[in-house]
């Protein structure tokens, strides 16, 4: 048998192959309807077996928060399951604590509906909604991070907390037919319920950001769902600790307008992290908040400043610049929002100086 004729066997075997995959994927895996029984009888959707819990939820209309866009990567999109659908996955397992595990809690973006299902999800999430959008401005805020505005015209009005956070859907662009979602920090001001504006940063091969930056244009429409997220502001303390890196200035930026906004008597410092000054941004706005309003402090720190960057500020980790501001922990709370590393960081060094955990409240981006 010649080379040429070996390699077009193999393709046809491989080919063959792929075809009884398939067939056998569409007799064996054809599940027909099932029941979704949610909040013991309080809802009930008939749906076609096959597809995951939380693209099954969202069919629906139900929106699960899942900031990865169901890669298992984020742990947000749990439910709790009265059926059995076997042991928890490998990839479940990093994301649920034993005392969830032995609830029937697990990851409705790793669950396959083949049967009919008993769950519970929170009420509230009811209420999240669907919105198209169109984007009103884009501004370049650094060199790998931008503002985008958009205008809410289906429905027109958003209801969210400052701190929460809004999931955006991507299209194809070329050289990426994926579709996902993923999911951004609202940086507008609650009281604003016909816009919102997310700071978007680019991150090497994402297919999210890369559509965001590089693929979009004002006046596109984008879909997002949303308000999602427990980062908000609590009751309790009269002084309020901001530490955020990159993007993570979103959150951050919302809250603290809507402090200011509302007149609630928090003392407020900001420290932002970022490693040279080309990676800071807003620099001028919070400072001139710093100039208006004696409650509010800004804190940029660079770890490590370039020659030319004439740097008269806050050098070193932000770690090292928070311990150096914040002495005690007498009624104050802390709300991080960045990178893992960086939160992990973060709170170790407040619970250092002597805040709880139920003092600190964080949002890591994945």
């Amino acid at each position: 048998m010649t080379i040429f004729q070996t390699i077009l066997s193999v393709s046809l075997i491989s080919t063959a192959l792929a075809v009884l995959v398939v067939i056998a994927d569409a007799i064996f895996n054809n599940y027909g309807e099932c029941i979704l029984d949610i909040n013991n009888g309080n809802t009930k959707l008939t749906v076609n077996g096959g597809s995951t819990l939380l693209n099954s939820l969202a069919a629906n209309r139900i929106f699960i928060p899942s900031a990865c866009g169901g890669k298992a990567t984020c742990g947000l999109c749990k439910v709790q399951l009265a059926t059995d659908v076997g042991p928890v996955l490998p990839t479940e397992e990093p994301y649920l604590t034993d005392e969830e595990m032995q609830d029937g809690v697990r990851l409705s973006c790793q669950i396959k509906v083949k049967q009919d299902l008993a769950l519970s999800i929170p009420e509230e999430l009811f209420n999240i909604e669907q919105y198209e959008t169109r984007i009103e401005r884009i501004t370049p805020m650094t060199h790998d991070i931008k503002e985008f505005r958009f205008v809410l015209e289906e429905p027109k009005v958003m209801e969210f907390k400052a701190g929460q956070y809004v999931q955006i859907d991507s299209k194809p662009y070329p050289g990426m037919q994926e579709q996902v979602s993923r999911a951004y920090s609202i940086s507008s001001v609650p009281s604003e319920t016909g816009a919102v504006e997310l700071i978007i940063r680019l991150v090497p091969n994402g297919i999210c950001t890369t559509f965001m930056h590089d693929h979009v244009k004002e006046g596109d429409t984008i879909t997002m769902r949303g308000p999602f997220g427990e980062f908000y502001l609590r009751e309790g303390a009269d002084e309020l600790i901001f530490i955020a890196g990159g993007s993570g200035l979103a959150p951050v930026k919302s809250m603290v307008y809507d402090i200011l906004e509302k007149k609630l008597d928090k003392q407020m410092t900001f420290f932002f992290g970022a490693v040279t000054k080309k990676d800071l941004y807003y620099v001028e706005l919070f400072q001139d908040l710093e100039k208006r309003y004696e409650n509010f402090r800004y804190i940029p720190a660079l770890s490590d400043p370039a020659p030319d960057d004439n740097w008269d500020g806050e050098v070193g980790l932000i770690t090292d610049v928070v311990a150096k501001y914040v002495e005690t922990p007498n009624n104050k709370q802390g709300y991080l929002c960045g990178s893992p590393g960086m939160i992990n960081a973060c709170i170790n060094v407040l619970t250092g100086i002597g805040l709880t955990d139920e003092d600190i409240f964080f949002d890591k981006f994945t």
